[in-house]
């Protein structure tokens, strides 16, 4: 027999208590397998496709699309058992006048009966679902009820009942008026009174009227336009076409010049004003988690941050080579690989650097192993995803490990495992243009690198002015666990690589 199954909403990884349902890959009827993809989710830290545990059919989807659900709440509904035979109803005469285990329903004028009415060989229509669909037994207790025949009967709300004829009570004003004017049952049918009915709009002025050619008087009734509302221009006082859509141009929603279209994905989820001058934002998921952890680590952590201006010409000679080695011919090559080769060189050789704060504890953990986080700007906030055991990985390596790591980023992939237990992170200003910046701790970690935009610019090489590539760096750093000393020889011997390469094989 069909066999149903709920899948609650799991827990996507580091304790999460809640995600968005994003999009849903399967509909309705459809047939699963297991481990296929069934819905797309948001967490508070990034981009989740949830597999399906069973093989089956899909028979309900119960929660819509942008909406956020706790962990353990059902989401999906499948039937595991589509093919088996449906369960026998039992054989019996016992309580054949009692009501049906399964009331009929009854939506406008179409009736559905089933349960043991069916069973039995009820046909639609007959006698016997008249009885059927009788009244609970409290109401039938109240008053003996004339049934009407059967081409009579009036259609019955679900949730409503028979309205019961015996009663004879006489109905309030406001539950008159109710039934009369909300089109959902006839006469008698109880209404829902939670609030008196609102007093009736007063009667327009029948001595005033608008003077308006009937071209005129059309269009206002298909824009929506109250034609007393409009300011009239014409001779004589008559409102003209102009006169109607001015008003409407004028009622529109107006916003910004910098804002001319609705394609601002980041305006997707939001509610604009009614004067289109603001949008309203929800703060959820990974934009959500952003400034919750950048508020902590800015308070928490005292910062600061030093400043290096470095000459990077041969590390932009050595790029270019690495462009045309057949070794990197098939990964995308940029200073930012050199930058974050460099960090971890410097690392090796100040390694009281690479170390969080407990708090708790009161300890300073210091880490023998780097997994160095590269901050990525996608359309749903900052992540900081991170590369594993990135000290151990060879210039070659860690160019794969950067470009799986930004493919998954822009693609909002990234897994909560990709973004735990970061060491040191390095952030790539410079792709924007930006010279450099103070940038914030990532939590948990002591030192954040800015890498700015490389620049041509006059520079003193060898005792003369010449054209250089030049770039500025910038770190912060946890001044609880890290000093000024240790924070400038670090960023000096990052700076001393991009300055000349070679001495990544020195310390390497």
């Amino acid at each position: 027999m069909p066999t149903y199954q709920q899948f609650p909403l799991p827990d996507a990884g580091e304790g999460l208590t809640e995600a968005e349902i994003v999009t849903w890959h399967v509909a309705v009827g459809d047939t699963v397998e297991v481990n296929q993809t069934i819905v797309e989710i948001e967490t508070a830290k990034s981009l989740v496709d949830l597999p399906s545990p069973w093989s089956g059919v899909v028979t309900r989807l119960l929660v819509e699309p942008g909406t956020t659900v706790d962990v353990g709440t059902p989401i999906i509904e499948i039937d595991v058992d589509p093919g088996g035979a449906a369960a026998a109803a039992p054989a019996s005469d016992e309580g054949a006048s009692a009501q049906s285990d399964e009331a009929p329903v009854v939506t406008g004028s179409v009736r559905h009966v089933g349960g043991a009415e069916r069973h039995r060989g009820v046909e639609p229509g007959g006698a016997d679902e008249i009885e059927a669909a009788r009244v609970a037994p409290a109401a039938q207790a109240s008053a003996p009820v004339t049934e009407p025949a059967p081409a009579e009967r009036q259609a019955v709300l679900v949730g409503y009942g028979v309205a019961d004829a015996g009663a004879g009570r006489r109905p309030r004003a406001g539950a008159a008026a109710s039934s009369a004017t909300d089109g959902t049952g006839t006469a008698g049918t109880p209404a829902t009174t939670g609030t008196p009915a609102s007093p009736s709009a007063p009667s327009p002025d029948r001595g005033h009227h608008t003077l308006a050619k009937p071209p005129v008087r059309k269009l206002a009734r298909d824009l929506g336009v109250d034609l007393d509302s409009v300011a009239p221009t014409g001779p004589g006082g008559i409102v003209t076409r102009e006169d109607v859509l001015a008003h409407t141009a004028q009622a529109e929603a107006r916003t910004l010049a910098t804002y001319p279209g609705d394609d601002q994905p980041w305006l997707a989820s939001g509610t604009v004003s009614s004067d289109g001058r603001q949008t309203r934002v929800p703060v959820k998921s990974v934009r959500k988690r952003t400034a919750e952890a950048m508020v902590s680590s800015a308070f928490s952590a005292p910062h600061v941050t030093v400043f290096h201006t470095v000459d990077v010409t041969r590390t932009m000679k050595l790029v270019e080579r690495l462009r045309a080695d057949r070794e990197f011919a098939d990964v995308r090559v940029t200073p930012l690989l050199v930058a974050a080769k460099a960090l971890l060189l410097a690392v090796r050789r100040h390694p009281e650097i690479n170390a969080s704060w407990d708090d708790e504890s009161q300890e300073i953990v210091y880490k023998h192993y780097v997994n160095l986080g590269i901050a990525a700007a996608t359309p749903r906030g900052l992540v900081v995803p991170n590369i594993k055991d990135a000290h151990r990985l060879s210039l070659r390596e860690l160019a794969d490990g950067l470009a799986d790591l930004t493919a998954t980023a822009r693609a909002g992939k990234v897994t909560p495992t990709d973004m735990s237990d970061g060491t040191i992170t390095i952030t790539n200003v410079g792709v924007f243009g930006i010279d450099t910046g103070t940038p914030i701790l990532n939590p948990g970690e002591a030192a954040i690198l800015a890498f700015g935009a490389i620049r041509e610019q006059p520079w003193v090489h060898k005792g003369k002015i010449k054209i250089r590539h030049v770039t500025q760096l910038a770190l912060s750093f946890d001044h609880r666990l890290v000093d000024g000393e240790l924070g400038s020889r670090l960023l000096a011997d990052v700076a001393r690589v991009l300055a000349e390469p070679a001495h990544g094989l020195v310390w390497g």
